[in-house]
């Protein structure tokens, strides 16, 4: 019998790998929790460059240009997690990273607010035209005149996709003065007095704004094309805040240049560049009251901040805890601290008899469980159990030989 007071994988061999410029408040939340060894790299890396140097790697970080494939997965005997610091996760293979048992988290809601303002800053600009009017001030031309240029207050602003990101816009724009109208394919309870609208057809018809704040899936491909657009009030705007795929660029160009609609603002694009400084070319350049801009919805100081302390800690807290709280791959867990134990981390196939063979074999072995939490998905279970500071030292290699284990550690 043993009595083991250290972590069962001392911080210091811990390989913390953060990759594509992630906000310092990683690295310094890290260290912050002893983990000492934690490499930097402003660039995204290649599957090439990954498969080099992932093999050691234990924890790493990411943010959207960084693909984590099977076959990086494959090399990474050691990898615990991935924290994808940025809203999606499509940029990792989380069919590969579940069946590995690496946890993969992210920060879907920490650029709410920046994206928000945006949305409000921009059709604020769009309906006063003040893109056209900036340029000609720069060509030198006085183009003072309220032609077109309309207040906001008043106006209808129509939300598609009424979560996190469209509900802060539905507050925010309603602060402003606007009526607000909102589209989901879920039923969502409205914010202040936001109208939800029984169709897609009829938030369009009447919206002087219509703002896009959906995810990137085969039912939203091209949602906005060519017989949509036109569905859209004459004179009305465009926002696309959300994800490239969702706006036929050629439709919106045609629908720009007939005057159907009065302007545009687009963050979002179907290709764009692999880093900054690279050329960017849209068929959308140089057309008047359009507001282009790259990708910077949610790249605000606070949210990139926000983003490295909340994707560093769901990482601090999994090796700390076993906690797995938003992850989309090893089923939740919200863990509480647990004085005087250790704590046995067993991932495995989600199979008939997993649990009762761990506790025959516990019992076998004479060790007192405090505590046992256990949530499955579909595919794997996620088992954690307290035990007695005093365990037989073998019990890591047996908890391993029970059948369907994906893998297993021990904490404290």
């Amino acid at each position: 019998m043993t009595n083991q007071t250290d972590l069962s994988y001392p911080k210091d061999n811990i390989k913390v790998l953060l990759l594509e410029g992630v906000h310092p408040t990683a690295e310094e939340n890290f260290k912050k929790h002893d983990f000492i060894n934690v490499e930097t790299y402003s660039e995204a890396w290649s599957e090439e460059q990954l498969l080099e140097r992932i093999a050691d790697v234990h924890l790493i970080g990411i943010r959207s240009k960084t693909n984590i494939t099977k076959k990086v997965l494959e090399h990474a005997p050691k990898l615990k997690a991935v924290g994808c610091f940025c809203i999606g996760t499509n940029q990792v293979d989380l069919e590969a990273a579940m069946q590995a048992g690496v946890t993969v988290f992210n920060s879907p809601y920490s650029n709410t607010r920046s994206v928000a303002e945006l949305v409000i800053a921009e059709s604020i600009m769009l309906k006063r035209r003040i893109p056209l009017r900036d340029k000609k001030a720069h060509e030198g031309v006085w183009l003072k005149d309220a032609k077109e240029s309309y207040e906001v207050r008043g106006k209808k602003m129509g939300i598609i996709g009424y979560g996190h990101i469209g509900s802060q816009v539905s507050v925010l724009a309603e602060n402003m003065g606007f009526n607000v109208l909102y589209y989901d394919i879920e039923p969502k309870l409205p914010m202040g007095n936001a109208t939800r609208m029984d169709s897609l057809d009829d938030l369009l018809a009447q919206s002087d704004i219509v703002t896009l704040h959906v995810p990137a899936t085969p039912s939203t491909q091209n949602m906005m094309d060519r017989e949509t657009i036109s569905k859209m009030k004459k004179g009305s705007v465009l926002l696309n805040l959300s994800r490239g795929s969702v706006v036929d660029i050629a439709a919106l160009k045609e629908a720009l240049q007939s005057e159907h609609l009065s302007g545009a603002g687009i963050d979002v694009y179907p290709e764009e560049p692999e880093s900054k400084g690279e050329k960017f070319n849209t068929d959308l350049q140089n057309l008047p009251n359009v507001i282009l801009t790259p990708h910077i919805g949610g790249s605000t100081i606070e949210a990139q901040y926000n983003i490295g302390m909340d994707v560093s800690s769901k990482l601090i807290n999994l090796i700390d805890e076993g906690t797995t709280v938003g992850s989309h791959t090893v089923p939740p867990l919200n863990l509480p601290k647990q004085k005087d134990a250790h704590r046995i981390l067993h991932i495995h196939e989600n199979k008939p008899g997993v649990l009762s063979e761990i506790n025959q074999l516990l019992s076998d072995m004479d060790i007192n469980i405090l505590g046992q939490y256990l949530k499955t998905n579909e595919h794997i279970g996620y088992v954690v159990l307290d035990v007695d500071k005093q365990y037989d030292e073998e019990i890591l290699e047996a908890m391993q030989k029970v059948k369907h284990t994906i893998r297993t550690r021990i904490l404290y």
